[in-house]
């Protein structure tokens, strides 16, 4: 494993250089074009289906499309520009601790469902590059996406993105990503470097497919545990916000403002990294067809043989290097909060979990129709190897307080049958998991869904059903050094059981869609009061109901709304806003300009009042809380987006909410909380360009 973290090393040194002189090459000027990603508001205008997408730009003479690892539909990139938040790893119905790259969950309910070996660390999720995700691309021109944005307190966001085909059969693609922001309270920068790097290669014959992934995440990211006294934003002592005294690294040295280095004294580090290859043989039957000028092979698949190997390395970090006696409110903080006595003076406490995961799959695939690739029925068996070494460390002159490790396995079946009709009017899915032997032996997963087209008026109604039984994750289990809950480590655990049943009614035409979903959950585990582990000893359930719309007001003038209902039933330790609202309203047009697109107005987010999760940054997990409810004034943006061929700008103003008139005058002062001492910023303008071109 030392190889492999020296390969990522190198590997990072290398990209830095090209993201380096990222703003030289954009002055540099060329023809370029705009790739929007999928939007919040998906289906709702400038969808995949748009005049301007891609495949469509005839001036350019460029075919671009992907697919994803375990899908083979290909599908096409949309250049709507409406919506920034999705670019920005932002979705509306998600909040982060008040800094773009800090901890964030959803304001949806939404449990872990995936059985199997789960590490736990999820508060960062959003900022990740994973296999599932990475898309792979055929394109008849090599293209290039490269974007920045800058906002207030020098925060910075660099999006690179490039993909080429090597030969016709044979696709490159690579991508990096930084968030780089300094924050508007203390001890609250972070810096996140992404990497990703693909390949696809399908043979002449078009019988084997290779598929190459490797994935690095470094996130690095100071915790401040949130103000000390939220009424302090009031005072007149703190007209600078930065100021405001923080329950861990006050004092600490502020952000260099260098995207590359980050200093993090209290705080978190993650490092994760996953290699992945999958090569696929089909056996089936040979065809042709004949033009005037060449002979185009084709191949129909009666059987495929599939296999995949994947190893990952995972870091989860928490340190407080070093805490002198002027950092008295940390001690504080770990007595009060976590009724740990750490000593002041020449202390450092670090708690670390470090993970490898060897994966070997083969599986096999049966097509009936030949000639529907969508239709398939799959089979398979996985071995993984788990290797945990685990450490705290409390440093008083270099004493080691614990370190030890854990090896293990895991051997699970799986299945699936697909079915995408050839008239388009069904589409099936249903799939299985089950662990036969090993660390998470007895877990199991099954998912059905299906989906069918009415009629072009009433659109396509989708009905299915999951249900999991899984192992708590592994934070959980008293070997990890986060298990700092002295008397859960002599509970024991049950299997968490999740039922989820859903359906949803989508009408394109009408640009509307209605989804709902009912949820049933027993043994869920969860953390209460910074560090306790708990689980529910009752059943409860919750139900969610969803609309989405766009709304035409007059012309250009549009309304696009996604409203989300939820309530739980029962005793339950789960608490959710009953309502979760976010609103579009502005002029989407071209002004009569051929090559101009232009997007403006305002967003309002609305979140109704409720017991918001708090967050513990030294186990790094939100947890319930029932002390504190959460009143949230809406969120208020103006956003101005505009596009002329391949070059795209965002100009957004941020958090006019936070306006206010007393008690010391005019200012941006009222922020909103999105969990006990966690406040949002006071106004934010971001100003950011993307660029495309092809080569």
């Amino acid at each position: 494993m030392t190889k492999l973290s020296a390969t990522f090393s190198v590997l990072k040194g290398r990209l830095i250089i090209p993201a380096g002189i990222f703003l030289i090459v954009m002055l540099s000027g060329s023809t370029l074009l705009a790739q929007n990603p999928l939007s919040r508001f998906q289906g709702m205008g400038g969808g995949s289906g748009g005049k301007d997408s891609l495949q469509h730009r005839k001036e350019d003479t460029i075919t671009i499309n992907f697919r994803y690892l375990d899908s083979s539909r290909l599908q096409i990139l949309d250049s709507s520009i409406y919506d920034l938040g999705h670019k920005m790893q932002r979705p509306q119905d998600w909040i982060n601790l008040g800094n773009p790259g800090t901890a964030a969950r959803p304001l949806v309910f939404s449990p872990r469902m995936q059985s199997g070996w789960d590490p736990g660390w999820h508060a960062y999720d959003l900022y990740l590059f994973t296999p599932e995700e990475t898309r792979f691309f055929h394109t008849t021109k090599p293209w290039t996406e490269m974007g920045y944005m800058l906002a207030s307190k020098t925060e910075q966001y660099v999006d690179i993105f490039h993909t080429q085909n090597i030969k016709p059969n044979w696709n490159f693609t690579a991508e990096y990503r930084l968030i780089n922001a300094p924050g508007s309270f203390q001890n609250q920068n972070t810096n996140h470097n992404t990497y990703r790097f693909s390949s696809w290669y399908q043979s002449k014959n078009k019988r084997y497919q290779n598929f190459f992934i490797l994935v690095a995440n470094h996130l690095n990211a100071s915790e401040n545990g949130g103000l000390t006294n939220p009424k302090d934003l009031d005072s007149t002592q703190y007209s600078n916000q930065v100021t405001l005294p923080v329950q861990l690294g006050n004092g600490t040295q502020a952000s260099s403002g260098n995207p590359f280095a980050s200093l993090v004294t209290t705080g978190m580090k993650y490092n994760q990294a996953t290699y992945l290859m999958r090569q696929q043989y089909d056996l089936g039957q040979k065809d042709s067809i004949v033009t005037d000028s060449s002979v185009i092979p084709l191949f129909y698949p009666r059987l495929r043989i599939e296999h995949t190997l994947s190893l990952s390395s995972y870091s989860y970090k928490f340190s407080d290097l070093y805490f002198p006696p002027s950092y008295v409110l940390d001690s504080d903080y770990y007595k009060q909060d976590l009724g740990r006595n750490y000593i002041s003076g020449t202390d450092s406490l670090i708690h670390q979990d470090s993970w490898h995961n060897f994966s070997n799959d083969f599986s096999l695939y049966q097509f009936p129709d030949s000639k529907n690739p969508q239709q398939f029925i799959k089979l398979g068996a996985t071995l993984e190897l788990l290797t945990g070494k685990f450490d705290t460390s409390l440093l008083v002159s270099s004493t080691l307080v614990k370190s030890h490790s854990v090896s293990a396995q895991n051997v699970f079946a799986h299945g699936e049958y697909r079915n995408k009709t050839r008239n388009q009017k069904w589409d099936i899915e249903a799939y299985g998991r089950l662990y036969l032997n090993g660390l998470d032996a007895g877990d199991y997963n099954g998912y059905i869904s299906l989906k069918r087209l009415i009629s072009h008026e009433l659109g396509y109604f989708q009905a299915g059903f999951e249900n999991s039984n899984r192992t708590p994750s592994f934070v959980f289990d008293r070997a990890s050094t986060f298990n700092i809950d002295t008397a859960a480590q002599k509970k024991s655990f049950a299997k968490e059981n999740t039922t989820h049943l859903f359906a949803s009614l989508d009408q394109p035409q009408f640009l509307f869609s209605l989804s709902a979903s009912y949820y049933l959950m027993s043994n869920y585990t969860y953390f209460q009061n910074y560090y306790q582990e708990e689980q529910s000893s009752t059943l409860f359930n919750l139900l969610q109901i969803t609309a989405k719309k766009q709304f035409t007001i007059y012309r250009h003038w549009k309304w696009r709304t996604q409203t989300t209902v939820q309530q739980v039933a029962g005793s339950s330790p789960v608490h959710v806003p009953l309502v979760v609202s976010s609103n579009q309203i502005g002029y989407d047009g071209t002004f009569g300009y051929k090559n101009l697109k232009i997007s403006f107005g305002t967003e309002i987010r609305y979140i109704s009042a409720y017991k918001a999760d708090g967050y513990s940054p030294v186990v790094q997990q939100f947890f319930k809380q029932d002390s504190t409810i959460r009143q949230h004034l809406p969120d208020i943006n103006l956003y101005l987006h505009m596009r002329i061929r391949g070059f795209t700008a965002y100009v957004q103003t941020e958090n006019l909410n936070a306006i206010a008139f007393s008690p010391r005058g005019f200012g941006f002062y009222n922020n909103n909380f999105v969990a006990p001492g966690y406040p949002y910023p006071a106004m934010i303008i971001r100003v950011g360009i993307w660029w495309d071109f092809i080569n």
